[in-house]
């Protein structure tokens, strides 16, 4: 059987032996918007539990529109163009209107990065385009805290603005239960303070911190708290299909909206598999997701409910940028150092998560049912050690040797990664 799987800008081919038994899992097929410019447009005109966007950017002296970072793949070639003018035409002044790349406390995006981020020079060339820039203090108003003790200090560029507006890409997100809405804010554009607050082990380690569950789930209730704490938000929300063709794309109010689409995404990101793997291979999704080791971490955890006991997952990951960020590092070293539980033990009674470590808390769930082998070419030699996980030459080399070490020739292969949340049902 010949397969693809999303890798970098394109695809890495899978040949797999036709003796074997495989199960390919991807979303089912999903409509794709005969014109994404006119799908656009009928979603600004079609509101869910808000007014028409120009109504809304009445007498608006500022606005502030939220973009994710490179890593989501959010269609703003598609969005910010329409989005500006509508607030021009409604009377907010060019000077007022800010977009703001919603960094959390990832790195900033600059030059051409930044111009292919926005995807629209002249949006780039009309209006004031920044960066979040989650530690320093003073670029954050503090608006409290919540009732479960979370600090809330917020981009004031954002809290600020008379019109808040938030854009975004709704897909399973292995923490927050889906991506997008609220999560643009939170940690989108939120404090140092803030996100190592509600990203400490205690949030992390809840049952409920998992894709695709919203009901119970610790982040995404900390995040409408924070969300609720600015007034009124709007939002813009796509869904792309898994060839990246917008499938879904709607605005409103930003609870309803994102609500809205999390109910037409997971109808399709959710497969249902009748029985558990001794052998699975996934992605990492491809572009811009799998630049670093650490946005690799999520395509690891997505298939762990198919994962038969000792089993072996194998992921394949560009990995572009190398790692991550020197925190993220720093916590791979204290992983390696003390073992799975000891690094557990160790963030369990933190107040404040150390930066980044999250993803390793998060990395252990998988390596705790699988063994994890790693395809890359993008990770220079001094850090392959750090990935924790076994590094392959050879998906194809990876599944045979799992195969004849099981004696099981079924094989379950999840193309587009992280994307696709795979949930063992007993038929």
């Amino acid at each position: 059987m010949d397969l693809e799987l999303l890798y970098g800008r394109g695809t890495l081919p899978l040949r797999l032996p036709d003796e074997l038994s495989v199960t390919v899992i991807r979303k089912p097929a999903m409509p794709v918007l005969p014109s994404a410019e006119e799908g656009v447009r009928a979603a600004l005109a079609a509101p869910v539990a808000a007014r028409p966007l120009r109504e809304e950017a009445a007498g608006k002296a500022s606005a502030c529109i939220l973009i994710c970072d490179i890593t989501r793949p959010v269609p703003n070639r598609l969005l910010l163009g329409p989005l500006v003018r509508e607030l021009l035409e409604a009377g907010v002044p060019r000077a007022g209107i800010t977009v703001l790349v919603a960094t959390g406390l990832h790195r900033p995006n600059q030059g051409a990065e930044l111009a292919e981020l926005v995807g629209d020079p002249w949006v780039l060339a009309t209006v004031k385009v920044e960066n979040h820039d989650a530690r320093d203090d003073a670029a954050h108003l503090d608006l409290g805290r919540t009732a479960a003790g979370t600090p809330v200090k917020l981009d004031r560029r954002f809290a600020g603005a008379e019109l808040k507006l938030v854009t975004g890409l709704v897909e399973p997100h292995f923490m927050a239960g889906y991506s997008g809405g609220r999560k643009v804010i939170a940690p989108g554009v939120a404090h140092k303070e803030t996100i190592t607050t509600f990203h400490s082990s205690r949030f992390m380690a809840h049952p409920k911190a998992d894709n695709c569950v919203l009901a119970g789930n610790p982040l995404h209730e900390e995040q409408l708290a924070i969300a609720a704490m600015l007034g009124r938000v709007l939002c813009v929300n796509t869904v792309l299909d898994e060839e990246r063709r917008l499938s879904f794309v709607n605005y409103g109010e930003v609870v309803a909206s994102h609500a809205e689409a999390v109910r037409f995404v997971e109808r399709y990101a959710i497969v249902r598999v009748p029985r558990r793997f001794r052998t699975v291979v996934t992605s990492a999704a491809g572009y811009p997701l799998d630049k670093t080791y650490y946005q690799t971490v999520k395509g690891m955890v997505s298939p762990k409910d198919i994962l038969a006991p000792g089993a072996n997952l194998v992921i394949a990951s560009e990995c572009s940028e190398g790692m991550g960020s020197k925190e993220y590092v720093a916590a791979q070293e204290r992983l390696l150092a003390l073992g799975e539980d000891g690094f557990l033990a160790a963030i369990a009674e933190k107040r404040f998560a150390d930066v980044d470590e999250w993803q390793t808390q998060m990395q252990v769930k998988p390596m705790k049912l699988a063994r994890v082998h790693l395809y890359t070419r993008g990770l220079r030699p001094g850090d392959r050690a750090l990935t924790g996980v076994h590094l392959v030459d050879s998906v194809e080399e990876a599944v045979l040797a799992s195969v004849r070490a099981s004696g099981d020739p079924a094989v379950a292969v999840i193309p587009e990664g992280p994307y696709v949340l795979p949930v063992y049902a007993e038929a």
